[in-house]
């Protein structure tokens, strides 16, 4: 029977790499990148969105104490406040530009009562890697412009910590709950990311770049290696099913003649060139003549 191979073990173990391939492709790297298209999207989409519509209190745009959501992220919010200076944390490990950079968190404690996380920009760090001086918060009443920002999630789940050489708490991830655990403060959830020329400003934090980024691509590139993967099995599978079948086990391959050597070759032509034996007549008789 032709299709008795699909039985064999290299063959089985074939077959599994392949479908186990394509389902991976399917199921999970090209769903897992469209997914990405689609919050880079949603980004772009909020960015444009703050950038085209004026800046509203706090209280209107995320009211009753609201957190920030894909939908209201990157809006520009006015909170009007006074900043706790004693409570500042960092947050590690950042990069702006490519450049490795801390960024400075101060909690604001604004007029309706709330305390809410105000990221003031970045710095870099000094000589010996860690946070260099930086000009404090102003003092009094100030009424600043923010984006919206949701809270960061560590993966690690790693608490504050302050570091031998500080006397300020540092965080791996913003996250505003474990800020609060930190500073002993009821804060808002989600944070705020000052933009430029505001009281108490750093060093602004760049938007992200509105582009569509290569997700999508990424995606339609699984799809077709998934495609490629199962359209090659079929190939061979219909080649193998011929007799003769491609992938034939070797004690079922035509022998190749094999090629005679040099040595062989001088003696054929030797022999073929001796004059043929004559019936009846002995060697000495055809010596002698």
């Amino acid at each position: 029977m032709r299709l008795k191979f699909l039985l064999r073990p290299n063959w089985l173990a074939l077959t599994l790499v392949v479908f186990l391939f394509a389902t991976a492709c399917f199921l999970l790297l090209s769903p897992w990148q469209w997914g990405r298209h689609i919050e880079q999207d949603a980004q772009n989409e909020a960015i444009e969105r703050s950038l085209s519509s004026p800046p509203r209190p706090i209280e209107q745009a995320l009211p009753d104490g609201a957190a920030p959501s894909q939908a209201t992220e990157w809006a520009r919010v006015d909170v009007t406040g006074t900043y706790l200076p004693g409570k500042v944390v960092v947050a590690r490990l950042r990069s702006v530009n490519g450049e490795p950079a801390y960024e400075i968190l101060t909690p604001l404690r604004t007029t309706s009562g709330d305390t809410v996380l105000i990221d003031r920009g970045y710095i870099a760090p000094d000589d010996k890697v860690s946070v260099p001086d930086y000009a404090p918060p102003p003092e009094g009443t100030v009424t600043v412009t923010a984006r919206a920002r949701v809270d960061e999630t560590d993966p690690k789940d790693r608490a504050a910590f302050t570091p031998g050489d500080s006397d300020t708490p540092h965080v791996y991830a913003i996250d505003t709950s474990v800020v609060a655990d930190e500073t002993g403060l009821d804060l808002r959830p989600g944070y705020f990311q000052l933009t430029p020329d505001q009281p108490g400003v750093l060093n602004p934090l760049p938007l992200p770049r509105v582009d569509a980024g290569p997700f999508l691509s990424y995606s339609m590139q699984w799809i077709a290696f998934g495609i490629m993967a199962l359209a090659g099995w079929l190939y061979f599978t219909m080649r193998e099913s011929k007799p003769g079948g491609a992938l034939r086990d070797g004690a079922q391959q035509e022998k190749k003649p094999r090629r005679k050597s040099v040595a062989e070759q001088l003696a054929e032509d030797e022999a073929a060139e001796q004059p043929l034996p004559v019936p009846g007549r002995t060697d000495q008789q055809r010596d002698d003549r």
